[in-house]
């Protein structure tokens, strides 16, 4: 509750004004008792008629006074509720757009949505109802159990000596169904994760027939859920069973001891009759704290997982005192860098052990290397999505640690091998970079028309709504090739002073290729690019040729001198050009 207290503070008044509703309402609940004990050992025993409307009214007045403040409690707190889901869920998706990518690398998606949807609607739920009910209900029992001893201390002590076994229940009760609720939340998120899974892979689950293969995988995963869920209801069951039978066994003591004392002429009828009604009133507290304590417990395990996200550590932030860029020439250095992955075994060497490269301003340099080498990690370390362990990368001799990220981010901008693409035109999808272009107008259509063209991605006029047709979710309605022309085009529409491109061209045949490294190298006549290049004529379009061995540049030099003076790098080229004419083969076969 204290950790959640930053979110739900603007909604307490509300919150407490609900509780006070309720508690008014349970108040007005315990006085009707009364108003019998006056009308059967008053009115009906001296058998006085005409004063039993009175009090019928009274009891009718009571009645409806009640309604109208638990209908006070409902209207208080359901829209403080909702205001603090929004603010939870706000804080989640911000927190998962700041922490690093190392974060999303280990999480799986179907557990982050568990957290998102169903945790916080659960808290939301607990603010609302749970919380509420569970505060004016133990109230409620402690002021019933003061009247009921006052009334009889002999069915007063009879009434809380059964309530005993409740406490303890409830103690044994928490113990168990915390670890339960726990288990049943992370294997929901789990199943969300294979339902996920599922959907974005469907097209491979249908090529290869697997459908059942994934449907008995899910099946089992579902199963475990169920017997989780099971057990859950198994000690719900249970404290059910306690909280039913206590009730039940107190009043059929209290009934036989009432009788007797009033057979004695040490209770009046009507005490007898107000006792029975206010333990009537009682029994609803009572039995909801079973549902309430399993909804407590759930909420609980919520907010754990909850701040779960927010509490993990983010390494990668912005610096106290961020340095600014104010003209960024785009010089872009690698000084003794090393990277290790965070979960790479201490065993293995850095998987960039000391690199040192410098891109002068306008120099585009193509990086090479043999799969697995580390060269995608290599321009992951320019835009900080993932820090350098040791050593530097530097932006006109600044280093990028010490700009913010948001500004540095401006300066450098990337195009993926693995095209995503959001559920948006493509017209949003080019200028995602632009934020300021985010309203139509005649520089925002110029810009997105000439990245378009430098990307050859033209076929979107051709769509249905042309560029304001949406793409649908990661761009799947389109191709593999145009999903990557369009991110080509995102990349150029940002003008940074760094271009840096992890294989761009790697889904394109090859004419559409060489059309679109012919407008590359307009652009790049003016912009510093660091280009991954998996084929030959993706190294043409460099000044400069990177080699990347061992987790070092061993190389770099014009493409015509690395083919005479190293050996490493033929072997490269040579086996890049085997590749490249392998892919020609296959085209020329689907033609």
């Amino acid at each position: 509750m204290l950790r959640l207290y930053p979110f739900a503070r603007p909604a307490v008044p509300r919150l407490a004004l609900g509780m006070l509703a309720a508690l008014l309402a349970a108040l007005v609940a315990l006085a009707i008792p009364q108003v019998l004990q006056r009308l059967v050992d008053g009115t009906l025993s001296r058998q006085e008629a005409g004063q039993i409307w009175p009090a019928v009214l009274l009891i009718l007045g009571l009645g409806v006074i009640e309604a109208v403040l638990i209908a006070l409690r409902r209207w208080f707190v359901l829209g403080p509720g909702t205001h603090i889901e929004a603010r939870m869920r706000n804080a989640l998706y911000a927190r998962l757009q700041d922490l690093p990518v190392s974060f999303h690398d280990k999480w799986p998606s179907g557990q982050l949505l568990s957290r998102m949807v169903s945790d916080l609607n659960l808290i939301r739920r607990w603010i609302s109802f749970g919380l509420v009910l569970l505060v004016v209900n133990v109230v409620t029992i402690l002021i019933g159990a003061v009247i009921l001893v006052s009334m009889n201390w002999v069915l007063g002590v009879i009434f809380l000596v059964c309530s005993v076994p409740l406490w303890v229940v409830g103690y044994l009760f928490e113990g168990k169904y915390s670890a339960v609720a726990r288990r049943s939340q992370d294997q929901a998120g789990d199943l969300a994760t294979a339902v996920e899974e599922s959907v974005h892979g469907i097209r491979v689950l249908k090529a290869f027939g697997r459908g059942k293969f994934a449907l008995k995988n899910f099946s089992v995963q579902a199963e475990s859920l169920r017997g989780t869920e099971i057990e859950k209801a198994r000690a719900i069951a249970g404290i059910w069973l306690w909280l039913l039978m206590a009730p039940d066994v107190a009043f059929a003591l209290c009934l036989v001891a009432g009788v007797w004392l009033a057979s004695q002429n040490e209770l009046s009828v009507g005490s007898l009759v107000a006792f029975f009604a206010t333990a009537t009133v009682l029994r609803w507290p009572v039995e909801s704290i079973g549902f309430l304590l399993s909804m407590t417990f759930d909420t609980r395990t919520a907010t754990d997982r909850f701040f779960d996200v927010l509490d993990a550590p983010n390494s990668i932030t912005d610096p106290e005192h961020p340095v600014t860029i104010d003209r960024p020439r785009g010089r872009l250095a690698f000084t003794n860098v090393h990277f290790r992955y965070p979960d790479s075994p201490a065993r293995f060497l850095d998987l960039l052990d000391g690199v040192d490269l410098v891109l002068e301003p306008g120099e585009t340099m193509a990086l090479v290397g043999l799969t697995g080498c580390g060269k995608s990690t290599l321009t992951a370390l320019t835009t900080r999505l993932y820090d350098v362990t040791e050593g530097a990368v530097t932006l006109d001799g600044v280093d990028v640690r010490d700009l913010g990220r948001e500004e540095l981010r401006r300066h450098l901008s990337m195009a993926f091998e693995d095209a995503t693409l959001f559920s948006a035109s493509v017209r949003d999808n080019v200028l995602l970079g632009r934020p300021e272009w985010s309203e139509r107008s005649i520089e925002a259509d110029a810009a997105l028309e000439q990245a378009l063209q430098v990307a050859q991605a033209g076929f979107a006029h051709d769509l249905p709504q042309g560029v304001d047709t949406l793409v649908g979710e990661e761009g799947m309605s389109l191709s593999g090739g145009q999903r990557q022309r369009i991110a080509l085009a995102r990349a150029v529409a940002a003008r940074p002073a760094v271009l840096v491109l992890d294989d761009p061209l790697s889904a394109l045949d090859v004419d559409t290729e060489a059309l679109v490294e012919a407008a590359l190298r307009e652009v790049l006549s003016s912009t510093t690019a660091l280009i991954v290049a998996h084929r030959p004529s993706t190294v043409m379009l460099a000044d400069r040729v990177a080699l990347l061995e061992n987790g070092r540049i061993t190389a770099v030099g014009r493409h015509s001198d690395l083919l005479r003076e190293s050996e490493h790098y033929k072997f490269v080229i040579s086996s890049l050009e085997d590749e490249e004419r392998r892919e020609s083969l296959r085209e020329e076969v689907a033609r």
